[in-house]
């Protein structure tokens, strides 16, 4: 890992992480490509990128967890305040509820699933494929998502529930977490700026519980003593910097046009990295 890498795995991950793109895919491809051109096999992974892509995860959490933190302390309070008074009625508190149902049915899906993911990463050209059906699940939600005449602007119980195991689907890369939750907020109903929001709301105690367990797991505490620790650094700012303004701006987008244009995304890169990496 060299500091010009971990920079421009920094701008991907806060780019890719809350566009429905796949932040996990694109990283897969950026460290790939970057082997590929080095001459490197692909097969060969150190613990010290995959400690890198919890970071910048990392990173991109703390971006979330500053853009909505007037959204997290009124769902905080409201949660308290229920908690007192035994009464759920109050909107934030249910949300917050919501959250943590949706949590549990992500763990259930992305558990099992992550044994898969792990395996994937030396396979782009299958993450490409997954990339290429996420790009149809986002075109198949904008269809479905003009069936509903009126659209809902408060999380339900069904809502939590199918965008939980869309977020746990989204264990394997390519299947983008952002891009899934929201289409599966469409296909429930939720006007787009709900579903965006709740689906970054969502994304806080997974990012969270991912950065605290695994390197705790699986690295070394030797090891870790001889990462570059000044890259990993870098890469995990500039990661945060991005993933704010990305937020910032897609929020503002997601409001107001359809996300079409990141299923044809989707669809083209996924095409092409399943052609690259098949060739190389």
């Amino acid at each position: 890992m060299n500091f010009i890498q971990a920079i421009l795995m920094g701008i991907v991950q806060g780019l890719s992480e809350f566009l429905p793109v796949s932040s996990s895919a694109h990283l897969v491809f950026t460290s790939n490509f970057y082997k590929v051109f080095k001459g490197i096999e692909i097969v060969q992974q150190s613990n010290e990128e995959v400690f890198f892509d919890i970071m910048v995860h990392l990173g991109t959490l703390v971006a979330v967890l500053i853009f909505f933190r007037k959204d997290i302390a009124e769902i905080c309070v409201a949660m308290w305040n229920a908690i007192k008074t035994r009464d759920w009625s109050e909107h934030k508190a249910k949300l917050g509820l919501y959250i943590i149902l949706g949590t549990i049915v992500t763990l259930v899906f992305a558990v099992p699933l992550n044994v898969v993911a792990e395996k994937l990463v030396f396979c782009p050209q299958i993450v490409g494929g997954l990339l290429f059906i996420t790009g149809l699940v986002l075109f198949a939600s904008e269809y479905m998502s003009k069936k509903f005449e009126a659209k809902k602007t408060t999380v339900d119980l069904k809502s939590s529930i199918l965008i939980g195991i869309a977020q746990g689907l989204a264990a394997l890369p390519g299947f983008s977490r952002s891009g899934w939750t929201i289409a599966s907020g469409l296909f429930s109903g939720l006007d787009r700026a709900t579903a965006a929001r709740y689906s970054f709301l969502l994304s806080i105690p997974i990012i969270l519980g991912a950065s605290m367990v695994y390197p705790i797991i699986k690295i070394d505490i030797h090891e870790a003593l001889a990462f570059n620790w000044h890259a990993i650094i870098a890469g995990t700012l500039v990661s945060g910097i991005v993933g704010y303004l990305c937020i910032k701006y897609f929020m503002k987008f997601v409001s107001k046009f359809s996300l079409k244009i990141f299923g044809y995304y989707c669809v083209i890169v996924g095409l092409f990295c399943m052609v690259f990496f098949t060739i190389n």
